[in-house]
């Protein structure tokens, strides 16, 4: 059933930041109410392609064990039925911009009218106050103005994004963990409450030493590319053959190093002896090992290096994580049947429960695949659901049974 079972999700979120979390929460044995626009749905579902039918492989990813519930919010009949289902849930999640639910009736004060303890968050792309309040925003703004495009890529290059969507995932997992503390607070005293969060607010939260060193000196840093700030060596060098990283986090694994290198007296040069003098002089020290990391293959170094009992390891692509004996160790490749993608491969949740594991239970729903049976909980009637279907208050998509 799942340690969640019994918790309902309302969740009015779409894309990335909000639909994560509601999965996660569904992972967790949430029962998660996707509520969608007739026609249109989760803009994701037309991010590709590549696509499965008329949803792209985006959506697939991330709206596992859910519901979906297509209803017009901006008609009153359908505000109405988005306030029945809150009236049964116990969170709501949304990520419009600042003031959209307010504009649909639909702001916190209204649903704390109908559920008084509710627990609420909001998403928002710049956070509850400010001149930028009311700014729309994305994954590529947030770690623009946030600050993490200032740090991502090489010396003198033109600025880079992370390859992963960290802002919207942030917010998502940061935003989780407030939910999570909100519903046992609520056990505790029968209390509900809003919590906002921002792709702005969680990209400065991931700051951490960038912040620290930042506030010690006043110095505004720059790209590192691969390599840490704070210490030395800690980035990735060229192989023979390909690229590895080397992970070097204390004066004693740098020994082991040079050691496993054949170069002990490096731990002994004053210029490299311990990891400030090592971090003043990175550059020459790079220099040194990049001659000698040149001479071998990528899988050798690692090899000996691990050997050695230092963090080293190949910088893998995609198609490697998923064929590496690590990964299928883990058992996280789990799979979904679709009702047009048939068997859908997906990523389990990350972290491995001794009772109640996480489970995916659902597959990724259609747009409204579950209209009429939402409606009904909500205590509509068949006539009722009918009318509001053909006034296309409603919708509904017909599932393929295998």
């Amino acid at each position: 059933m799942g340690l969640l079972s019994g918790i309902r999700i309302v969740d009015f979120s779409r894309i990335l930041s909000g639909p994560y979390l509601t999965m996660s929460l569904g992972d967790l044995g949430a029962d998660v109410i996707k509520i969608e626009q007739p026609k249109l749905g989760d803009d994701t579902r037309h991010w590709g392609p590549p696509f499965y039918g008329e949803d792209s492989t985006y959506y697939l990813s991330i709206n596992r064990n859910k519901r979906s519930i297509a209803i017009d919010l901006r008609a009153p009949e359908g505000r109405d039925l988005a306030l029945r289902l809150v009236r049964a849930a116990d969170v709501v999640v949304e990520n419009f911009r600042h003031g959209g639910m307010e504009k649909l009736g639909l702001g916190y004060e209204t649903l704390r009218a109908v559920k008084p303890d509710l627990v609420m968050l909001r998403i928002s792309a710049f956070g509850e106050t400010g001149p930028d309040r009311d700014l729309p925003g994305y994954d590529l703004l947030a770690q623009a103005t946030a600050g993490l495009m200032s740090l991502t890529g090489n010396p003198g290059e033109p600025p880079v994004k992370t390859g992963f969507a960290v802002a919207d995932l942030a917010a998502a997992l940061f935003g989780m963990n407030a939910v999570l503390a909100a519903l046992v607070h609520r056990e505790r005293t029968g209390k509900g409450q809003y919590i906002a969060t921002s792709l702005f607010e969680t990209q400065i939260a991931l700051h951490v030493n960038w912040a620290q060193n930042y506030f010690a000196n006043q110095r505004d840093p720059q790209p590192l590319g691969s390599a840490h700030p704070n210490l030395a060596p800690y980035q990735a060098f060229r192989a023979e053959d390909g690229y590895f990283v080397l992970a070097v986090g204390n004066d004693a694994l740098f020994r082991k190093l040079c050691e496993a290198l054949g170069r002990p007296e490096l731990a002994d040069d004053e210029a490299f002896s311990t990891n400030a003098a090592r971090v003043r002089n990175r550059e020459r020290l790079a220099e040194i090992l990049t001659a000698i990391f040149a001479g071998r293959t990528r899988d050798a170094w690692c090899a000996l290096l691990r050997e050695a009992g230092v963090p080293a390891g190949p910088i893998q692509s995609i198609a490697q994580v998923y064929a590496s004996p690590q990964f299928a160790a883990l058992g996280q490749l789990k799979s979904v049947r679709h009702p047009v993608a048939g068997d859908l491969p997906q990523v389990g949740f990350p972290a491995h429960l001794s009772e109640d594991p996480p489970e995916i239970s659902r597959h990724p729903p259609l747009r409204g695949e579950h209209t009429r049976e939402i409606a009904r909980e909500a205590g509509l009637d068949d006539a009722e659901i009918d009318r509001l279907l053909s006034e296309g208050i409603l919708e509904e998509t017909g599932v393929r049974i295998w």
